[in-house]
């Protein structure tokens, strides 16, 4: 039984700021703990916000790692690089923000690289923080022919080839694997709109045996996944 708890919001300013402030406690509970943090930050639009929050926040971000939970296989200054996005915000603050991606590599190769550079941060994550497409993929674990191996693989990234790939960036990608996600000590979902609410439910309830890539990936969470939503 998976274990999730929803919380709603009225508007997307209130999600944001909730989510901001788990994000935040997540953080400040690691540094506490271990004098580091290391999380996983999603790419699309809705968690901008929260990302903008996140900035002001007073932490101490050069002891803090970011990493994209997954991101597509451009050059870094590409528009559609999630490493980009946060580069642009965590850097300036002192942050370390580790690409996934980077060199002219194939799809396989690109996703050993990633591996190895996963290797050499500490283990396990803090907090995985997951966004979700309409389809039902989260990170860049999508339904189609490397759906399996972004499941079962022992790595920590994957090089993955969505089919059909998603209109609005048609490029391979590198994604962290369901045994490197559900072994954070934290999940955290955001997701905005009725259908994909209507969505994420399903797949919370069909589980193992949902046809969507997230309620394959959290069949198997031990922890309690808290799921931010707005209309």
């Amino acid at each position: 039984m998976i274990e999730a708890e929803w919380w709603d919001y009225d508007t997307p300013e209130e999600l944001a700021q909730a989510v901001a402030g788990d994000v935040q406690f997540v953080i400040e509970s690691a540094l506490d703990a271990r004098g580091d943090a290391v999380v996983a930050f999603p790419g699309g639009t809705t968690p901008l916000a929260s990302l903008e929050l996140l900035k002001a926040a007073k932490l101490k971000w050069k002891d803090v790692t970011i990493v994209p939970t997954d991101d597509r296989l451009v050059a870094v200054d590409s528009k559609l690089s999630n490493v980009r996005m946060l580069a642009e915000r965590f850097l300036p603050l002192g942050g370390r923000v580790l690409p996934l991606t980077g060199g002219d590599l194939g799809v396989a190769e690109a996703g050993r690289a990633a591996d190895a550079r996963l290797q050499a941060i500490h283990w396990p994550l803090d907090l995985v923080w997951l966004g979700m497409g309409e389809d039902g993929h989260t990170a860049s674990i999508f339904s189609g022919p490397d759906l399996e191996a972004a499941l079962t693989a022992p790595h920590r990234a994957i090089g993955v080839t969505p089919d059909p790939m998603p209109k609005d960036a048609p490029v391979a990608r590198v994604t962290l694997t369901k045994s490197a996600i559900l072994s954070a000590r934290a999940m955290l979902i955001s997701i905005k709109g009725d259908e994909k609410r209507a969505a994420l439910e399903r797949a919370l309830e069909d589980g193992a045996g949902s046809r969507l890539p997230i309620g394959r990936l959290l069949a198997d969470a031990t922890q309690a996944i808290d799921i931010h939503w707005c209309p």
